[in-house]
Formats: structure tokens, sequence, C-alpha cells
């Protein structure tokens, strides 16, 4: 647990000063006293409590005062006035000069007081979390911002960069193996993929397609590795457990994304494995066409529908859980590998798509030779494709 809350209280009348100190130490609060305007201020300056509640009427230095002065020094340091002036026109005054809250003497039920306490303690955290999480993202724009500027300056610095953020190709996690290509339709590409070990249990990967292409949807894919960055980072130091659940990763996503305002979005579709239960809990935001699981015998897609990340700020994202065979092969691609595709119609491209993969033997090389991905120039659209297979036999 943490250190208890201290508060302030600053009230010339005895018996009521000592009345509420002495219910505040039982509820388990630290409390400071203060038996004029003037000295409340002076123990304000000097042990910086959470809350202050204060008087109005005072000796010397009045309770306005008092207020204008905290408010003016530290405006989030919550100021309860507690005052037996009851008339209307003073509460106002107060609240104008930036009093949290008003409760009028005598105090009837101490538990009034407390839960007034608790609330202006709950809206400072909120308000300092608000100001922290606003830091870290004007921080995120001002490297986003830093690095879209080295982008625009020298292209292949940015195509550099990028393929820098690719994870391994050939990589092995657990007991899942992992193979990606990327082929960008210009300098830069607007797809993307992922796949990181998040414990020694469960395994993150995710394909997204940003809106657009060129460098503006190659920043958003920066933007993209940097977020997820972040939510691994708040699962290994602060337990946050967002980053196991795929629409939970999806919302938050989506609510940093529509903050931004980049006039982009991105279609994605994120899974974590466990490797323990030999699971998929997955999410989709918007992704097409959908992933094809093979187990040797047969193919079958994930038809899991979602909105788009970063469009619409109440989208909302739901799980999915499958379980895996002991060997299977799971092919995620982006749209514009359906641009290669002879047929005429959407629905029969993501057909052929799916007939082409066949059998567990599936390798990457065999993959993108089929299709003629390598021999085509002039892409109309980014393309990439994520292989994840497992093999019980080898184990």
């Amino acid at each position: 647990m943490g250190e208890p809350a201290r508060i302030l209280t600053i009230e010339d009348e005895q018996p009521v000063r000592s009345g509420i100190v002495a219910y505040l130490q039982d509820s388990g609060f630290s409390v400071l006293e203060a038996n004029d305007g003037l000295t409340g201020i002076d123990i304000f300056r000097h042990e910086h409590p959470d809350v202050v509640l204060c008087d109005l009427r005072l000796p010397g230095m009045n309770g306005l005062e008092v207020l204008s002065t905290i408010s003016s020094e530290s405006p989030d340091t919550p100021v309860i006035v507690v005052s037996g002036v009851s008339l209307i026109a003073y509460a106002v005054q107060a609240l104008k000069r930036g009093a949290w809250d008003y409760i009028t003497k005598p105090i009837h039920d101490m538990e009034v007081l407390e839960s007034a306490i608790h609330r202006v303690l709950d809206h400072a955290r909120l308000i300092n979390e608000n100001r922290e999480y606003q830091k870290s993202l004007e921080k995120l724009n001002q490297e986003l911002e830093q690095t879209l500027g080295r982008l625009r300056e020298d292209e292949e610095t940015g195509r550099r960069i990028q393929h820098q953020l690719l994870p391994e190709d050939d990589k092995t996690l657990g007991a899942y193996h992992f193979q990606r290509r990327l082929y960008p339709s210009m300098y830069l590409s607007g797809d993307f993929v992922d796949y990181f070990a998040i414990d020694a249990a469960h395994i993150g990967f995710y394909m997204a397609d940003v809106s657009g292409h060129g460098a503006a949807s190659a920043f958003v894919t920066i933007m993209l590795k940097t977020l997820m960055g972040q939510y691994c980072d708040a699962f290994w130091q602060e337990g946050d457990d967002t980053i196991l659940h795929p629409a939970q990763t999806l919302s938050r996503l989506n609510c940093d994304l529509c903050r931004q305002q980049l006039d982009k979005y991105l279609t994605m579709f994120y899974g974590v494995l466990d490797g323990q239960e030999n699971t998929l809990l997955c999410s989709n935001g918007g992704q097409f066409p959908y992933p094809i699981l093979h187990d040797g015998d047969t193919a079958r897609l994930l038809t899991y529908r979602g909105r788009p990340v970063g469009l619409f700020e109440d989208s909302d994202y739901t799980d999915d859980l499958v379980d895996l065979p002991g060997t299977f092969v799971l092919v995620l691609v982006s749209d514009g590998i359906l641009e290669l595709l002879p047929m005429d119609f959407m629905q029969e491209r993501a057909g052929d798509l799916r007939a082409r993969i066949s059998g567990c033997d599936l390798t990457m090389d065999r993959l993108t030779r089929g299709l003629g991905i390598e021999q085509c120039t002039g892409l109309p659209d980014d393309v990439a494709i994520l292989i994840v297979k497992r093999d019980s036999s080898h184990e």
C-alpha cells in the first residue's frame, strides 16, 4: 500500500479542528493542522499536502485569500472549503477562486467530508494521469515528427529505418516459426508485420495495412510499432496486461490514433499465441483477406470482422479464441496480393488465394513463387505476407 494521503486543515476553532483531525486520522489519513491563514500557507508551502481543508473566516489572512494563494501557487492541489458561512454568494465566490468543493459547518456526518476528500483525490489523480499521458503523447509526437522529417529528407534512410523495425525473418519463438515478406508498391510501405515474445508463454503478432501509400503511410507504421512497443513496456514494467488481450489492444490503438488526427487509419489483425495451451486469441480490425489456417488436411478462413483502427472513435473490438491443431500453418496476407490474381471479382480472388494455401509444408518461397510476386514490377499496392507454423512432429 502507498503512503496515506496528507490533509492540511486550516481552522481557527479548536474543537472543530480537533474533531476533523481525529476523524481523518482514524480514517487512515495523515493530518496537518493550522489555526490561522498565514500559518496554513506556511505549512502548505513546506509540506505540500494532497488536500487542503480551509475555513473562510480566519484571523489575519481570511479563507478566500488563503484559497486564492493556494490556487495560484498550486492549481492541482484540491482545496475544500469547510465553513459555517452557508450563503450561496460565498460558495460561488469560493468556487470561482479555485475551491474544488464546499461543505458547510457544523458537519453532522463526517462521512460527507471523507467522501468529498476521496472524490477530490480521485479527480486530482485523474488530472495528473492525464497530464502524464499527454506528456508521453507529446513526446511520442515529437519523436514521430522527427522520424517523418527524416523520411522526407531522405527516402532511402526512411526505407532502411522501416526495414530495421521489421522482425527477424525465419524466426522461431517457442513452438512457433515465423516468416514474413514485405513488398512496397512505392519506395516505402504502408503495410507492416511484427511478432514478438510477450512473456514465457505468450507470443504476439500482427499484420497492419495503413490507408494510402508512400511516406505518410510508412510514418503511421512506425507510429504503430512505437505504440505496440509502449504497450509491451507497460506489461513488463507495470503489469498492464492490455497487450495480452487483442480486443483491448485494438481499442487502445484506436483511441491513440484517433486522438492524433492523422487523417490516416489502418486495418489490423492482432493475435496472441498461448504456447502452453496451443491456442490463438485474436481480434480483427477490418483486415481482409481473412487469415487462412491449414491443419494439414483442409484450409479454413478465420472469418472475424471488425472496424478499421483509427477511423471511428466509438469502434468496439471482440476477441475470438481458436484451438490450434498440433501441426498447422497460418497465413496472413494484405489486400495488395489480391491485385495480382487474375479473377474479375474480389471473392473469386480470395477463393483462389485460399486454394493456393495447401499443406503444412508450405514455405514463403513456394508461396511467393506461385503468386509471381518476385517477378512483378510496379506493384499496384503494397503486399505483406506473414506465415506462422507449428510442427508437433519436431517437438
